[in-house]
């Protein structure tokens, strides 16, 4: 990227199907996986991290089927700097129009030491190979310094030209662990752009975690350091405290171009849209308060906000709603809708269903309309979100009756479809909640602990819909689901039991994949 034209263009690499899904809990379906990759190559994301096709059959057959569909984005696959996980890799996008292998080796000192238990002239070795190997596969190579924010500048430096001299295109250089801080990081990208002899033949790109609260800021000081490309997630989901939030690195370099003047390829209007397709495919509810995306971003409540708000907009909102695909809730959907109109709706909020999907979808909006007054798009989006979640699930709520007071004992009447079988079973508890959870529990027998739940109205109004969290955790697997109905004791079941059918699923994978590897021996 060294000519005048494209000096100031600064690409930008999502890795939520990536690092996002590798935040406890956080899994998806190929299903999932698919609509995440379909919103961001329409919204214009330069380069979709697809997955690690090396880490299962699932994640392999996800990368591979993203590339096919891929219209325009660049499609990379992670692989270790070890030979087998590149093979993996090159063979997942070789069916984009344009893929990308990115390999990553360890190069801090407290890594070489400690996880590889290599020297550095090892590792400069290692380097050498893969990444010549990865070359040999695709014409695009991404090589990433892992925890390059700790590793001694002249080692750095020696590893980066090695990189490039046998082939990457891209070099990224981490802030793995978050321990930057942004001065750091942009003398960090100067210093080996700079002493590194043949820099201007790669494109530099930042990584930034969020454990001290400073990836964007990071990101965007490694841009003034130099790099072209972002990586970052949507709702910066990712590892431990997440990743770069891209709606927030996105519109901080729109709305200050005065003082960062870049450019990137997103269709900004379109991003408050990608947040909530990821928050329902992850069931990880988005903060009221995240900037940009968050359900506060545009909220004023304080009467001196209000009245420079009704004067200027101007005077308390520095982007206006409208270019991040905020719009005013909508109440013309009813129980007298049609399908025309619903599948238009649907259009207009983003979605793109199959017909078997809007079928099931506009079933789900008719009897939700029969039970609520007004159907907001919030109330659309979760019913939507929900149908995709659960679209090939093995247990399914047929019906739930509670009785509750304060008299108690609570009781819960629950009837479910687990594959071609339905069961029922009656059980107390000590709450409605508790009777709900103790009711699948009798019925689907596990050894899941639960370890968050959460209850939240979708919108106001007292027949709001609630939407529930709930993460379960069994042995070193940790799963989140999410439900919404207008009842709360539903929503909880629904939640769980998606929970539920996430482990059991999960759970499939991992024996067809230990069968596998029996047979192969």
């Amino acid at each position: 990227m060294s000519t005048a034209a494209s000096a100031e263009r600064v690409l930008i690499f999502d890795t939520t199907l990536r690092d996002g899904e590798q935040c406890p809990g956080a899994t998806m379906t190929l299903e999932e996986k698919l609509a995440v990759a379909e919103m961001l190559d329409t919204m214009g994301v330069d380069i979709i991290e697809a997955g690690f096709p090396i880490a299962s059959n699932g994640d392999f057959e996800a990368v591979a089927e993203i590339a096919r569909r891929s219209k325009s984005a660049v499609i990379a696959g992670l692989a270790r700097a070890i030979p087998a996980d590149i093979a993996r890799a090159g063979e997942a996008v070789k069916f984009a129009k344009r893929g990308r292998i990115h390999t990553f080796v360890s190069t801090s000192p407290i890594h070489l030491a400690h996880q590889m238990r290599k020297t550095e002239d090892e590792v400069l070795e290692i380097i050498l190979k893969t990444v010549a190997q990865a070359r040999d596969l695709v014409e695009d190579v991404e090589w990433s310094a892992m925890d390059a924010t700790r590793t001694p500048i002249d080692y750095l430096c020696r590893c980066v030209e090695a990189a490039i001299r046998v082939g990457a295109t891209t070099i990224n250089l981490p802030d793995t662990v978050g321990y930057a801080t942004p001065e750091e990081y942009r003398a960090m990208f100067r210093a080996v752009r700079e002493r590194v002899p043949n820099a201007d033949k790669a494109v530099f790109s930042v990584h930034c975690h969020n454990d001290l609260g400073l990836a964007v800021a990071n990101s965007l000081a490694g841009i003034e350091g130099g790099a072209r490309q972002i990586e970052c997630t949507i709702n910066g989901i990712g590892e431990r405290a997440g990743n770069a939030a891209l709606e927030e690195i996105v519109m901080a370099i729109k709305t200050r171009a005065d003082v960062l003047p870049y450019a990137t390829g997103i269709d900004t209007t379109q991003l408050v849209r990608a947040s909530k397709l990821v928050a329902g495919a992850t069931h990880f509810p988005v903060q009221y308060n995240k900037a940009i995306v968050g359900r506060n971003a545009f909220a004023h409540e304080s009467g001196i906000h209000q009245d420079g708000m009704l004067k200027n907009q101007t005077t308390y909102e520095i982007m206006t709603p409208e270019s991040v695909g905020v719009h005013k809730t909508s109440l013309v959907m009813g129980k007298h809708s049609g399908r025309a109109a619903f599948r238009s709706k649907l259009d207009d909020m983003g979605y793109r269903l199959s017909d078997n999907q809007f079928q099931d979808a506009f079933e789900r909006f008719k009897a939700l309309a029969d039970r609520k007054k007004h159907v907001y798009d919030e109330d659309i989006e979760a019913l939507v979100d929900e149908n995709l979640a659960t679209a090939h699930d093995r247990i399914r709520l047929v019906s739930l009756t509670v009785v509750a007071g304060t008299r108690g004992p609570q009781r819960a009447t629950m009837k479910l479809a687990i594959e071609d079988r339905i069961v029922t079973e009656e059980v107390d508890g000590n709450g409605p909640v508790d009777a709900v959870f103790n009711a699948i529990q009798a019925l689907v027998p596990h050894e899941a602990a639960l370890e968050l739940y959460d209850v939240h109205a979708v919108t106001g109004g007292s027949d709001a819909q609630a939407e529930v969290s709930v993460r379960l955790r069994q042995d070193d697997r940790i799963v989140t689901a999410r439900g919404a109905d207008p009842d709360t004791l539903v929503a909880s079941a629904k939640a769980y039991l998606a929970a539920l059918n996430k482990l059991m699923a999960g759970a499939s994978r991992l024996h067809a994949q230990h069968a596998q590897h029996a047979a192969a021996e």
